[in-house]
């Protein structure tokens, strides 16, 4: 019996110790201040045919292309008109909240994640109503029709239950058949959801993860502690599914069927040196594009200042790690 639980606290140690080894540290290539967003927040990132896509958490009415051609980067416009946003199985309670928050931060909708299926068709995923929105190249702008098995599904998981604590990001595949999403926090999760002739819905089950609990936060961080395991974005490259975990400062390669983790990456040392801090005691990190050459994320600061004094929204430009996203631990 005691060698039984020398062996089990032998190998608990040795799970504890491969599991506290430091992350690859991706290198910050450059950093690009974007003007022209009406309502600041940077919450989502998209490549769409060569051309980059954002939105805003204030703005319901229009998204923006990011024109990269300088340093600074200018938002330019694309105005949408949204139609009325179906019932989605968001309790009265929470749908509330959410209608009496926009009247003091603008933005009924709060869009959090957008993304791009390879014919260009831009998904906006609306955290206030649990709610994806296509904006086609050509044609109405429309409400995806999503079963209420999802929402149903994600809050008996013990999801979706907190007011801003719903859907964070997004990633549609190539051929705009399958769709995840990241439930943000308390607790956070992956869902999949896939195309059915006019219908999203569950095959098999939509939750793919679930989970609660607090993890520290990475040693750069000033008086680092326990914070809410969350996700911020999703971005799928080559069949992979990668997480932006902002409260950790990483970004993790997972399984796009079972959202077990595969290998994960820190940005901590480059955007928590001294001048990148900004004063909020989380991560401001909501975007991410993951490509060969490396990642775009991006920063939504809220108009908060950074160390240095930038006030603006940051998109970082990440190289590629070392032996690529598909490297082995």
């Amino acid at each position: 019996m005691r060698f039984g639980w020398a062996l089990a606290g032998a190998l608990l140690l040795s799970a504890m110790n491969v599991s506290a080894e430091p992350l690859q540290e991706l290198r910050v290539l450059s950093g690009h201040p974007v003007e022209g967003m009406r309502g600041g927040n940077l919450s989502g990132l998209a490549m769409c045919g060569g051309e980059l896509w954002t939105v805003s958490d204030r703005d319901d009415d229009q998204i923006y292309r990011l024109n990269t051609a300088d340093q600074v980067w200018q938002a330019e416009a694309l105005h949408i008109d949204v139609p009325l946003v179906p019932e989605t199985g968001l309790p009265w309670g929470l749908r509330s909240r959410n209608w009496a928050a926009s009247f003091v931060r603008g933005g009924d909708l709060d869009f959090e994640g957008i993304s791009c299926d390879s014919a260009g068709n831009r998904y906006i995923v609306s955290e206030g109503h649990a709610a994806v929105l296509q904006v086609p190249v050509s044609g109405p702008v429309n409400w995806l029709k999503i079963s209420p098995m999802m929402v149903r599904e994600a809050r008996a998981s013990g999801m979706l239950l907190h007011f801003n604590a719903i859907f964070e990001g997004l990633a549609i595949s190539p051929a705009g058949d399958q769709m995840w999403l990241a439930a943000e926090r308390q607790s956070r999760g992956l869902l999949l959801i896939k195309r059915q002739q006019t219908v999203w819905d569950c095959d098999g089950r939509c939750v793919l993860l679930s989970e609660g609990g607090k993890e520290m936060q990475p040693p750069q961080f000033p008086k680092a502690r326990a914070v809410n395991r969350d996700f911020s974005d999703l971005s799928l490259f080559n069949g992979k599914l990668f997480t932006l975990e902002r409260n950790a400062f990483q970004i993790c390669r997972r399984d796009a069927q079972t959202a077990k983790v595969e290998r994960c990456w820190s940005y901590a040392a480059e955007l928590l040196q001294a001048n990148r801090r900004y004063s909020q005691n989380f991560g401001l990190e909501e975007a991410l594009i993951v490509d060969a050459d490396g990642a775009w994320v991006g920063v939504d600061n809220n108009f908060g200042p950074r160390a240095d004094g930038e006030v603006r929204p940051i998109v970082w430009r990440f190289a590629a790690p070392d032996g690529g996203w598909s490297a082995k631990p």
